[in-house]
């Protein structure tokens, strides 16, 4: 599904471009749930952000393609109309637009790039409705705007009610346990596990092991300096948990 070679990456600044993504290779097939952990300033959100087609990022080195296209020929529209997704790890508060009104114009742009008409009203808050329960979510969330005056709990399972209306074939999740209490996290893990599926696949980004208490993983990746340094399964997490961060620098070559 998503082949990544030898990825550079950087971003322009006053003082002039920083190298971020230094050679990052990765590999996610459909049906699998991948973890990248690391510590801060490592490149994990700039990985995100790449894939999703946010400006200010210049790609220097490598090749990312999904489904068999090269990705970064593609605008962040094309890229979400292909099935990418990205769960933001501060969403976006859009006053003034429904869940509703933004769900709908969004499921409708997807449907058009497929050559669908657009999806009927009773169709849609049905499928409105059924996602909602997914997340635990109340029926105001129809009308309440986007995000607006959302505590943090309540941005992230937004989040992953928005994930559940899309369907989307490769979801990145960017630190979506950040902020959360262990009550919200079961809710947005819940959510998850039950969007998993033999054709979709997932990318998760977090800092902490707890998470991956809930999202079962299949692969997690240790992300240092710009590059994944070691791969395993889950009990790769367990020996970050109990190890830190610190052991890094005997697998990368460099002083932390």
């Amino acid at each position: 599904m998503l082949q990544i070679k030898n990825l550079h990456a950087s971003i322009s600044s006053d003082s002039g471009a920083k190298e971020i993504l230094k050679g990052l290779s990765l590999e996610v097939n459909a049906g699998e749930v991948h973890a990248i952990m690391g510590p801060n300033g490592t490149g994990k959100s700039t990985l995100a952000a790449v894939l999703t087609g946010k400006e200010g990022y210049d790609i220097t080195e490598g090749t990312v393609e999904f489904e068999g296209k090269n990705l970064m020929d593609l605008s962040p529209e094309e890229r979400a109309q292909q099935g990418l997704f990205l769960a933001f790890q501060y969403p976006v508060e859009i006053p003034g637009v429904s869940n509703a009104n933004f769900l709908k114009a969004a499921v409708n742009e997807i449907r058009k790039s497929k050559g669908m008409d657009n999806i009927p009203p009773n169709e849609f808050l049905k499928l409105m409705r059924e996602k909602m329960e997914l997340v635990e979510m109340s029926k105001d969330f129809i009308s309440r705007f986007v995000n607006h005056g959302y505590s943090g709990g309540e941005k992230k399972r937004n989040e992953i009610f928005q994930m559940a209306m899309l369907d989307p074939k490769l979801a990145i999740l960017d630190e979506t346990d950040s902020g959360l209490d262990i009550d919200a996290l079961r809710i947005v893990a819940n959510g998850v596990n039950k969007l998993r599926t033999k054709e979709n696949a997932f990318v998760v980004i977090t800092h902490y092991q707890r998470l991956l208490d809930y999202i079962i993983p299949d692969f997690v990746h240790v992300m240092y300096d710009g590059k994944i340094v070691k791969s395993g399964d889950k009990d790769l997490a367990l020996e970050l948990e109990e190890k830190g961060y610190d052991w890094i620098k005997e697998l990368s070559n460099v002083e932390i």
